[in-house]
C-alpha cells in the first residue's frame, strides 16, 4: 500500500488536469512527462491521496523485479491479479490508482498500457518517466493520455511561500494597485529567478530562506542531470 510522507504542502496546477482526466469518459492510461526532479512522483502521490481510496505504487527503478510481472504476457487480468497478491490488497478499478513510476526502466510495462486502454479501461493507471528515459522507448500510439509537468511557475512559487493573494491581484490587472506593489513584486520575482521552480529548491527556501542551501540543492540537481545524460548517450 502507498504511504505518502507530508513534510511540505505545495499546490501544482497540473492536479486540476489530472482531476479532469479521472472524470473523463474517454480516459486512457496517463503518461506524465517531465525532466527529472520537477515533481512527477510527488504529483502522482498527491493526486492519489486527494482523489482515491488507495494507490498501488510500482517504481521500476528502485524495484526492477516488479518488471517480472509484465514479462510472461500482457493479459491485464493476470497482471492485476499478480499485483493484488504482491501488494496484498484488492485492486478496485474505481477506487485504486495504479502508479507506474520510472516506467522507462520497463518497456513491457509501457507496452501493457495499450492493453489496459483496450481491454481494461476501467482501471485508473498513471505512469511517469523523465524526458530522456521515455525517449529511449516507445509508448503505444493513440492508447495513452499525456501531460507534461514543468518546474513550478511564478504563481505556484507565490502559493508555496504563502503569497497567494498576490496572484489574484496580478490576474485582476489593476494597474494602479500593481504600481503600488511593484517593489514587492519585483523582489519576489528576483527571488523566484534565483530559487527557480524545482520543488526541492522551493521547499528548502520555504523552510529556511537560506539561499546558500538552495544553491547547494540546485548544484545537486545539475550533477544528477549530467549523470542522466551519460546514461543515455
Amino acid at each position: 500500500m502507498l504511504k505518502i510522507p507530508y513534510d511540505m504542502i505545495m499546490e501544482r496546477y497540473a492536479l486540476e488536469s489530472l482531476k479532469k482526466w479521472k472524470k473523463s469518459a474517454n480516459r486512457k492510461p496517463m503518461v506524465l512527462y517531465g525532466a527529472r526532479q520537477v515533481g512527477k512522483t510527488w504529483l502522482m502521490k498527491e493526486f492519489a491521496h486527494n482523489e482515491y481510496k488507495q494507490a498501488i505504487y510500482l517504481n521500476f527503478d528502485d524495484n526492477p523485479e516488479l518488471g517480472d510481472y509484465f514479462q510472461k504476457n500482457l493479459d491485464t487480468k493476470r497482471i492485476i491479479s499478480a499485483l493484488s497478491y504482491h501488494f496484498d490488497t484488492k485492486i478496485n478499478p474505481e477506487k485504486t490508482l495504479i502508479i507506474f513510476d520510472e516506467i522507462q526502466e520497463c518497456q513491457r510495462a509501457k507496452d501493457s498500457l495499450k492493453y489496459f486502454a483496450e481491454n481494461a479501461p476501467e482501471y485508473h493507471i498513471i505512469s511517469a518517466g523523465s524526458f530522456l528515459g521515455v525517449a529511449s522507448g516507445k509508448f503505444p500510439v493513440g492508447k495513452v493520455d499525456r501531460i507534461t509537468l514543468y518546474p513550478m511557475s511564478f504563481y505556484e512559487f507565490l502559493k508555496a511561500i504563502g503569497r497567494e493573494k498576490l496572484i489574484e491581484t496580478i490576474k485582476k490587472h489593476d494597474q494602479t494597485l500593481l504600481e503600488t506593489l511593484s517593489g514587492l513584486l519585483l523582489d519576489l520575482l528576483r527571488t523566484y529567478f534565483y530559487v527557480g521552480g524545482m520543488p526541492s529548491a522551493v521547499a528548502e527556501y520555504v523552510k529556511t530562506q537560506d539561499l546558500s542551501e538552495v544553491r547547494r540543492i540546485q548544484n545537486g540537481i545539475l550533477s544528477d542531470y549530467k549523470d542522466g545524460f551519460a546514461r543515455h548517450i
